[in-house]
C-alpha cells in the first residue's frame, strides 16, 4: 500500500505557480498532448486497479464490485468516451442564429481552455469524484492541481501515484492534506474551482472564490425526496429505494434523504422493503462483503446522533457497531418533517419514511423541506411523476428509481440552488473547463457597408433599422399575428433563412427527380 504524505504548505505556491506558466507556455492547448495525456492516465489506472480495490476497502469498506463499478470502471470508460470524442467537441462552431447582415463576418464560436484550476475530491467516491472532473480538466486544455480527499488517504495516496507516475509534472499536480493545506490553496490564484462536498464547505469556498471573482462548480448534497404514490408498484418502489441506500451505505450526495409514502401503500411498503433487504443480505448486512461501511467515527458518531434525536420508530434495521463503524440500513416511519432525519442530509443508510395523505401533502412537505434538492424520485402513474417534476425543482430526477440518472456516466450531472450550481461528465465535463469564446472576422471588403457606424449619425438610424430591425409577429395583448401569405412564403419555417432553406431542399429533391426520371 502506498503511504500517505501531506504536503508541504511551503511548496504550494512553486506547483501553483509552474502549472501556471506551463498554461501560458501552450503546452497543454494542442488537442494530441491533451489526448496522449488521457491515455496515460487510462492504462496508469488499469495498472493500480489492485491498490484502489484496497484502498477503497480500507478507507470505506467498499466491496470490490462497487470500487469496479463506480470507481475504476467509470474513470476508465470516460476517458476512452472523452478520447473517442474530443477532437469534435474541441472543433469551432459555427454560430446560429446570425442574420444575414452579419454572415460576413463568419462568426464563431472557439472552446478555449480556462487556464489553471483546482479540483477538491469527496471521500464517499473517493477515485470518481477526484478523477471524473479531473479528466475534463485535461480534456479542455487546462493545467491542474487535484486535491483528494484527506478522509480517504489510502485512496489519495494511489490516486497520486497514478496521476505522477503517468502525467507531465509541469501541467497537472496533486496536493494532499486537509484544512490547513485546503486554505492554502484557495489563497492561490484559480481560473476555476470545482469542489465536491458539504454545502459547509462549498459555502466557504464560494466565498473565497468571490473575493477573486473566480468561477466555481459546486457538487452540493441535498436533503432529496423519494414520493411513492397509491398508484405504485410497492415492490419495485422499495427494492430500488432500498438499493439507492446500500449502495455506499448511503454515502451518495444524490440518494434520497426521505420517503413520502402515501397512507394506503404504507404497509405494503414497508413489508416489501423488509423481504428486500433479506434478498439483499440473506446472511445480515454486517455479514456480507457487499455492504460498505461510514467513513470514519466522527461520521458515525453524526449518524447515531440523528436516530438517537429522532422523534421516529425503527420499522427495520437499527443495528450499529462503532468499533466496525457498522450502521445496518435502517427504516424509521416519522410523523413530522421537522425531525432531525428529515431535516438534516443523513448521508449514511437511514431511511426516513413520512406517511402522507395524498400527493398534495407529500408536495407541500417537499418544497418546506428543501425547495431546490439535488434529485428527486417519484413513483406513480406518468400524471403523478410529470407533476412532481413541473412543481419541484431539483438538479436532477429519476423518474420510478432511485438516482438512476446519476448513474449515466455520460449524462450532465449537478444540482440547482443550494444543492449546487454548474455540471460536469461526458461532454459537460469538458465544457465545465471551457470558455465558448465568441470570434468574428471583418474582411476589408465590408468597409464600405459599414461606413453606416461611423459618426456622423445624422440620417442613419433610420437606414440601419431597415436593415436589422424585427418586426414581431404578435400584438399589444400579447396573441400570435397568423399570416398564411409569410406561412407559406417561408414554408412554415418562420424566417426568410429557413424559408429560403426549405425552398432549396425542394428545388434539389425535384431536380434529382427529374434527372432520375429522364433517365429511364
Amino acid at each position: 500500500m502506498v503511504d500517505y504524505k501531506t504536503t508541504d504548505i511551503e511548496s504550494i505556491p512553486v506547483i501553483v505557480n509552474e502549472l501556471r506558466a506551463t498554461f501560458h507556455s501552450q503546452k497543454t492547448k494542442p488537442i494530441e498532448f491533451r489526448l496522449v495525456q488521457l491515455r496515460k492516465l487510462y492504462w496508469s489506472i488499469k495498472d493500480h486497479e489492485g491498490a484502489l480495490v484496497e484502498a477503497c476497502q480500507k478507507d470505506i469498506g467498499k466491496a470490490t464490485f462497487e470500487t469496479h463499478l463506480t470507481e475504476i470502471d467509470w474513470c476508465t470508460n470516460d476517458i476512452v468516451f472523452v478520447c473517442n470524442h474530443l477532437k469534435k467537441w474541441a472543433k469551432d462552431e459555427k454560430a446560429p442564429d446570425i442574420p444575414f447582415s452579419h454572415a460576413a463576418l463568419k462568426p464563431s464560436i472557439r472552446k478555449d481552455p480556462l487556464g489553471c484550476v483546482l479540483i477538491i475530491g469527496a471521500y464517499n467516491f473517493p477515485v470518481q469524484l477526484a478523477v471524473g472532473p479531473f479528466i475534463g480538466a485535461i480534456a479542455a486544455g487546462n493545467t491542474a492541481v487535484l486535491k483528494p480527499s484527506e478522509n480517504a488517504p489510502s485512496v489519495a495516496a494511489v490516486v497520486q501515484r497514478i496521476v505522477e507516475s503517468a502525467l507531465d509534472p509541469t501541467c497537472y499536480g496533486i496536493v494532499q492534506g486537509g484544512v490547513a493545506e485546503t486554505t492554502f490553496l484557495l489563497d492561490q490564484e484559480w481560473d476555476k474551482i470545482f469542489y465536491t462536498g458539504s454545502q459547509a464547505v462549498g459555502k466557504i469556498i464560494a466565498k473565497r472564490a468571490a473575493e477573486t471573482l473566480t468561477p466555481v462548480t459546486l457538487e452540493l448534497g441535498g436533503r432529496n425526496p423519494a414520493i411513492v404514490t397509491k398508484h405504485a408498484n410497492a415492490r419495485l418502489a422499495a427494492r430500488r429505494l432500498l438499493w439507492g441506500k446500500t449502495v455506499n451505505a448511503g454515502q451518495v450526495c444524490v440518494s434520497h434523504n426521505y420517503t413520502l409514502v402515501d397512507k394506503d401503500i404504507l404497509p405494503a411498503f414497508v413489508a416489501e422493503m423488509k423481504i428486500a433487504l433479506q434478498q439483499f443480505y440473506p446472511q445480515g448486512a454486517k455479514a456480507s462483503r457487499d455492504y460498505g461501511r461510514i467513513i470514519n467515527a466522527r461520521q458515525w458518531t453524526r449518524l447515531k446522533r440523528l436516530v438517537d434525536e429522532s422523534k421516529g420508530t425503527v420499522l427495520m434495521g437499527g443495528e450499529m457497531d462503532e468499533s466496525d463503524k457498522f450502521i445496518e440500513p435502517t427504516l424509521i416511519q416519522v410523523n413530522d418533517f421537522h425531525d432531525s432525519l428529515v431535516m438534516e442530509e443523513t448521508f449514511g443508510p437511514l431511511m426516513p419514511i413520512i406517511p402522507v395523505d395524498d400527493l398534495d401533502h407529500a408536495i407541500r412537505i417537499v418544497s418546506e423541506v428543501h425547495s431546490t434538492p439535488l434529485g428527486i424520485y417519484p413513483f406513480g402513474t406518468k400524471q403523478e411523476s410529470d407533476r412532481v417534476l413541473q412543481e419541484i425543482r431539483s438538479g436532477g430526477a429519476s423518474v420510478n428509481d432511485a438516482y438512476f440518472h446519476g448513474t449515466i456516466p455520460t449524462l450532465p450531472f449537478g444540482g440547482v440552488g443550494d444543492s449546487g450550481h454548474g455540471n460536469y461528465r461526458g461532454k459537460a465535463s469538458f465544457e465545465c473547463f471551457s470558455h465558448r469564446r465568441s470570434i468574428t472576422t471583418t474582411p476589408w471588403w465590408v468597409e464600405k457597408l459599414f461606413n453606416i457606424r461611423y459618426p456622423p449619425y445624422e440620417g442613419k438610424l433610420a437606414k440601419i433599422r431597415k436593415m436589422s430591425e424585427l418586426k414581431p409577429n404578435f400584438d399589444r395583448e400579447g396573441k400570435v399575428n397568423f399570416s398564411w401569405v409569410i406561412y407559406l412564403l417561408t414554408l412554415g419555417a418562420g424566417s426568410l433563412m429557413g424559408g429560403l432553406t426549405r425552398h432549396a431542399v425542394i428545388i434539389l429533391v425535384a431536380l434529382s427527380w427529374y434527372k432520375l426520371s429522364g433517365r429511364s
